[in-house]
């Protein structure tokens, strides 16, 4: 194992004990209760170290790694379609291409995002940054800049409704709920 190996693995782990803790207190004290101070000890770590690994205490639950993922998958779609059918397309590619197999944690993430109000905000920026990269790749691909950023924004907001509903509502599996909100999307846009 090299260097770079260790540090990325340690990285990984330590981000992992934090993400753990949180959810732990979160479930235990609710979110707006809990402090980064509480989380980092519970971690076994300093709040310099939380602050390294998560800017604020709601990238905790809203940090995506998948909005890469997505605006690639969106860009790789035919650009003779309809902005909304290569952005659900590509959304469905990419979530196909790597589906998430333990969705307990990503459960209890959305539901806590959902159970709190004062989250919206930090929700609501989260899906701006994933719109503005699938309308770029929409707009790279021809179409108009205007109907690539409405049709980016649309495609989101119902994956975003669907997402907080199944974190909420434990109904169903998490790919049966994002199928169902692309689905939506793509069956109305005629």
């Amino acid at each position: 194992m090299t260097i770079r190996e260790t540090a990325t693995s340690r990285t990984q782990r330590t981000r992992a004990r934090l993400q753990t803790a949180a959810l732990e207190l979160f479930a235990r004290q609710g979110y707006e209760a809990t402090t980064v101070a509480q989380i980092a000890a519970a971690a076994g770590v300093t709040e310099m170290t939380f602050y390294r690994h998560f800017g604020t205490k709601d990238q905790l639950l809203l940090d995506d790694p998948y909005d890469p993922l997505m605006a690639g998958a969106v860009a790789a779609q035919p650009p003779g379609l309809p902005p909304v059918i290569r952005a659900v397309r590509g959304i469905r590619a990419a979530w196909r291409a790597v589906p998430i197999q333990d969705t307990g944690p990503v459960r209890d993430r959305l539901a806590i995002v959902a159970a709190t109000p004062s989250l919206a905000a930090a929700v609501r920026a989260n899906t701006a940054a994933s719109e503005a990269a699938i309308g770029a790749e929409l707009a790279a691909g021809g179409a108009d800049p205007r109907e690539a950023a409405i049709a980016a924004a649309a495609v989101m907001a119902a994956l975003m409704t669907a997402l907080l509903q199944w974190g909420r509502d434990g109904d169903g599996t998490l790919s049966a709920a994002i199928e169902r909100a692309l689905d939506v999307v793509e069956a109305h846009h005629d």
